[in-house]
């Protein structure tokens, strides 16, 4: 069994970052843009982009997304050669249980690389919204004779000094990385979006693991060394629309984005579609004296209140006289009566008891947890 290109999505990460709303699930599961959830972008794009073996690296509370990724037949991926695989730490001969980096979690995983022979290896995150043809980076990593590249980002200068920075010559060859440099040299942002040449990087890693084992995440020591022994490393860059959610301002700012008509993501093109795991839910409700604005109301809802720029996801209840601005509401959210949400995420499965409020500003979103219950219901609408 062998295949050109396999793919591995790095969706372990605890995400600190997002508090509450990462407490009992991991980042790349968090819902987003009302049918979604953040892992779906790096799905749909493998399968849109001919890239059919797939390994899902979990690590962090993996059941909600174990159960979201199933067999990887939602994004068209069941059926194609090996489909999606989800892999999860386990204890090795030298009693390592946990992944200790980015890179550590594919050499612990050599073995299921190994079954496909693939001659390249592509890198992703399971936390990024963005759409991209990775076969488009292969031809050009190709065409390049690299032995590694590195998708990467045009930023401002100003915002240069948050990356890790790729500072190249005249060809795109990388001659220097830089972890978010006071002074930057260039404005090439690292999207961690990699491909390897597969054999390469087993023995840079088998090596390292069978002497110091410093070689634990791809920027802080993978591409160093790549570097260091001139290997023939490149930037791809990327112009289009890409997107970190790891922080609630982000997030909460995505979705927002996502509202906007002129929105760069463009959901709807049946040419590149975005696709996910969604159950089946009977039409969404608004009664007649409910009042939506600007919003995006999904399968399942039920509105009695005043929805302006705001995305209710699958299955949230909204109670007679509530408002929700300019806000983000997860899965099974409910909502009571007489509630004021502005400039807010609510998680999934939250409940907000009649008269609450929930109010936060451009610059300090407000924030209700995973299952988190804030009063309670009077009674029923």
């Amino acid at each position: 069994m062998s295949t050109e290109m396999l793919a591995m999505i790095l969706a372990g990460g605890q995400g600190t970052r997002l508090g509450k709303l990462t407490r009992f699930t991991a980042k790349p599961a968090v819902p987003f843009g009302g049918r979604y959830r953040i892992i779906d972008f790096a799905l749909s794009n493998c399968s849109n982009s001919g890239v059919n073996t797939v390994g899902v690296v979990t690590q962090y509370q993996p059941l909600e997304l174990n159960a979201h990724i199933q067999n990887g037949a939602s994004w068209g991926l069941a059926e194609k050669n090996a489909g999606v695989t989800v892999l999860q730490p386990y204890a090795s001969s030298e009693g390592e249980k946990w992944f200790l980096g980015t890179a550590h979690a594919i050499y612990q995983n050599i073995a299921y690389i190994d079954l496909y022979s693939p001659k390249y290896v592509l890198i992703l995150s399971g936390d990024h919204i963005y759409k991209m043809d990775y076969e488009a980076m292969l031809a050009y990593h190709k065409a390049q004779h690299a032995s590694l590249t590195v998708g990467v980002l045009p930023v401002t200068m100003q915002e240069a000094t948050r990356f890790g920075i790729m500072n190249t010559d005249e060809t795109n060859r990388i001659i220097q990385f830089e972890e978010k440099p006071k002074h930057p040299k260039s404005n090439l942002a690292s999207m961690g979006i990699y491909i390897f040449n597969w054999q390469t990087l087993k023995k840079y890693l088998v090596d390292s693991y069978s002497t110091d084992g410093r070689m634990e995440d791809f920027g802080k020591d993978v591409i160093p060394a790549y570097l260091s022994h001139n290997e023939p490393t490149y930037a791809y860059a990327f112009h289009g629309y890409w997107k970190d959610v790891g922080t609630i301002q982000s997030l909460w700012q995505a979705n927002m984005e996502f509202l906007e008509p002129d929105n760069p993501l463009d959901i709807d093109d049946r040419s590149w579609r975005i696709y996910s795991r969604n159950d089946a839910l009977p039409p969404m409700f608004v009664t007649s004296t409910a009042k939506v604005h600007r919003s995006m109301i999904v399968d399942g809802c039920y509105v009695a209140g005043e929805v302006d720029h705001s995305i209710l996801s699958q299955n949230v209840k909204v109670g007679t006289g509530s408002v929700i601005r300019d806000s983000m509401i997860m899965p099974n959210a409910v909502i009571g009566k007489n509630v004021l949400i502005d400039h807010a995420i609510v998680g999934e499965r939250a409940v907000i008891g009649d008269g609450g409020q929930v109010v936060g500003t451009p610059d300090d979103i407000a924030v209700v947890g995973f299952q988190e219950v804030l009063g309670r219901m009077e009674e029923d609408d």
